[in-house]
């Protein structure tokens, strides 16, 4: 392949993806102002038109975010690849540093941190303006400070490490670093799932045992009625960050946790409760867990296996801005691309999830009652402002749940 065809394919596929995410964006906020003033029937008797219409606009907010920032990230991949920018990056690496490692661990840190910095005026707007318009944030400008130093720290202390184990293998395993590098990617992900709940979770959140004894025993008979077993139960502080309600299972082994969210304790029913986690046991005993982090490994193999290739080319680092050559910029150059190439595959990925999911609501309906899943789930949709009518093609790209009345279809039907 010639540089100026790999440069015209990744300008094509760039431009192909940018105008279908703004495209899918325009859909998804015609489709919902469209549906605005009424509320679907099967939801009239539970949720009124003032919620429905919060849910409408605080999904249109995001949205028009979104078509700002899809724009963003086309121009801002555009000036560190064809602009120059990573070009520049390597130049200024080469002059100040004389190891190879250290000369691709300062380029791949610095596109790092210059996108976070550029891109963070998105997430403050997003927190700060979208969620609190809508009564959802509780965060403070501290706190969101203090957050992003403990998440950069904590980058540090994991990412740093694991980036030089990567580039160092690289340089001196030949021609089948890939298949190292693999085996190194899998440990550091497996270890980390290992750590999460007991060493990584508290930096940021408060995780107290569950106190009311009565859910305590509701529960456990469920746990014991499904067989599985856990490491505790554990309220944790979201009201701190926000009122968007949740629940979640995290870790894995001898460190599987269960998790409520306060602000999940404060709305839903005993009954409604245990739907949710049954939901969430359904999800285990399906083993998608297993599942998604098999299929994620797999998929690592091949597109470390697909670098091991195009690193070996000139084309592939000229045509996208680049006369220097390395490991680092290779690894680089092919994971901030990679998502421009891929992006058609998403309907793939959601329609696999949302299977996922249609799967654990059969197995929570089978240990519980149905209605109390779906009535659970009526309120979590209206909590959170989860628009009720999403524009078809648009969830088919990014939503990775089951519309809301396609769900409480299915689940209508295992109730009678």
């Amino acid at each position: 392949m010639t540089t100026s065809l790999f440069s015209t394919l990744f300008i094509g596929a760039l431009l192909l993806t940018t105008l279908t995410k703004l495209w899918l964006a325009r859909r998804q906020l015609r489709h919902v102002g469209a549906h605005r003033d009424a509320v679907p029937a099967a939801f009239r008797a539970k949720i009124d038109l003032a919620a429905h219409q919060k849910a409408a606009d605080y999904t249109s907010a995001k949205t028009r975010l979104s078509l700002l920032s899809t724009v963003f990230d086309a121009a801002l991949l555009l000036a560190f690849t064809l602009g120059g920018g990573i070009q520049l990056l390597s130049d200024w690496s080469l002059a100040a540093f004389d190891n190879t490692l250290l000369q691709g661990m300062s380029i791949i840190v610095a596109v790092l941190l210059t996108s976070s910095i550029l891109e963070t005026p998105f997430g403050l707007y997003s927190i700060f303006v979208i969620e609190a318009r809508f009564g959802f944030n509780k965060m403070t400008p501290g706190l969101y400070l203090l957050d992003a130093l403990k998440g950069l720290l904590l980058g540090s202390i994991l990412g740093l490490p694991l980036l030089f184990a990567v580039l160092w293998l690289m340089e001196k395993m030949g021609t089948l670093w890939w298949v190292y590098v693999w085996v190194v990617w899998i440990t550091f992900n497996l270890l980390l799932l290992y750590i999460y709940p007991n060493f990584i979770a508290p930096l940021f959140n408060k995780f107290q045992p569950l106190q009311d004894e009565a859910l305590k025993q509701r529960i456990d008979a469920l746990l014991q009625r499904c067989g599985f077993t856990t490491s505790g139960l554990f309220v944790m502080d979201g009201s701190k960050r926000s009122t968007h309600g949740n629940a979640y299972f995290t870790g894995f082994g001898t460190t599987k946790r269960i998790v409520f969210f306060d602000t999940l304790l404060q709305r839903l029913t005993p009954a409604e409760m245990d739907a949710v986690l049954a939901h969430e046991l359904g999800h285990f005993k399906h083993r998608h867990v297993m599942k998604r982090i098999a299929f994620t490994f797999a998929v690592s193999l091949v597109f470390l296996w697909l670098l091991a290739q195009l690193m070996q080319s000139a084309w592939f680092y000229q045509g996208l801005g680049v006369d220097s050559r390395s490991t680092a910029l290779a690894l680089l150059l092919f994971f901030m691309t990679l998502p421009v190439f891929t992006f058609l595959l998403h309907p793939l990925s959601a329609y696999y999830s949302r299977k996922h999911e249609f799967e654990a609501d059969r197995y929570a309906a089978a240990q519980t009652d149905a209605n109390d899943l779906g009535s659970a789930l009526v309120k979590l949709y209206q909590d959170n402002a989860k628009t009720l009518t999403p524009d078809p093609l648009y969830a088919t790209f990014y939503e990775s749940h089951p519309p809301a009345l396609e769900r409480i279809a299915h689940l209508m039907e295992h109730a009678k």
